[in-house]
């Protein structure tokens, strides 16, 4: 228990004693900090609510705030209690079936961890993108693009809109240099499909019609009060066309995997099944 946490509880419970609401009585070696009807909050209860290394007056207010919050509940469920029938409150059907399926789930994610086959080839990604291409259309524009921030009192910035505006060879390596060393943020690989909007997070461009923006503009500079951004585009696809099997890899990969989860699941339980009816070790009467 932290120090500024002991000192929190210890304000608290002079508070308690001085107002009169800590009983003489409980637990021993614990204290209680408040009282709902018959029920208490002891400071045991309270060991982990306040972070390592917090402030004595945010320790002070956080343990406050939790006493409140359970002094508050706590009224509430004693009313309830005592204005529901008893028949309204027997939950010991749901509480056990939920207790169950806790249980069922915990052994199968710990078999399934240990037995399942998380190796899914470039073949089996291509296959299932094939089979179900018409799943895949898009729902979001997504680019190849080429992107960078600097300051605008960047030194070096005029050389970068003479390389960035250049289509003689060698001006994308030197641009690329630039970029590494003097962008605050930057992405030089054009091979990988992004979402268009994710860009936008990175380059603020404005634009009512993003498909009319995409077709239109293959290299863009921007400024604003404190950076100049370039953007050089170099694909793009939109919404609802077929997207290219890359920009999806990851997401099939997911889908093939938990589609041999419940295979195996499906399979386990019946193993179970099967082996306990050869054994009779169930009755159906």
């Amino acid at each position: 228990m932290t120090t500024c946490f002991k000192t929190a509880l210890l304000i608290c419970c002079a508070f308690l004693l001085i107002t009169g609401c800590i009983p003489r009585k409980g637990p021993v070696g614990d204290h209680p900090l408040a009282r709902v009807a018959d029920k208490y909050l002891y400071q045991s209860d309270l060991v982990n609510i306040v972070p390592k290394g917090t402030g004595v007056k945010d320790s002070m207010v956080m343990v406050q705030n939790y006493i409140d919050s359970w002094i508050r509940e706590e009224l509430i469920l004693d009313i309830a209690k005592k204005n529901l029938l008893p028949e309204d409150i027997r939950f010991e059907k749901q509480l056990e079936e939920y207790k169950n399926s806790l249980i069922i789930y915990e052994y199968e994610s710990k078999l399934v961890q240990q037995n399942l086959d998380t190796v899914v080839s470039d073949y089996e990604i291509e296959s299932y993108f094939n089979d179900n291409i018409e799943n895949f259309r898009l729902k979001t524009n997504i680019v190849r693009a080429v992107y960078a921030r600097f300051l605008n009192n960047e030194k070096s910035l005029n050389r970068v809109k003479r390389f960035f505006r250049s289509s003689t060879p060698g001006a994308s390596d030197s641009l690329e240099v630039y970029f590494i060393n003097h962008a605050e943020t930057y992405n030089f690989n054009d091979e990988k499909w992004i979402p268009f909007d994710d860009l936008l997070r990175f380059v603020p461009v404005e634009t009512n019609n993003k498909e009319a923006f995409l077709r239109n503009n293959k290299k863009v500079e921007l400024e604003d009060d404190h950076y100049h951004y370039f953007l050089s585009l170099t694909a793009y696809k939109l919404i609802d066309e077929l997207p290219p099997l890359g920009f999806e890899m990851e997401n099939i990969r997911q889908i093939i995997l938990n589609q041999r989860k419940l295979k195996y699941i499906r399979n386990m339980r019946e193993e179970i099944f099967s082996t306990a009816m050869q054994n009779n070790d169930f009755e159906i009467y």
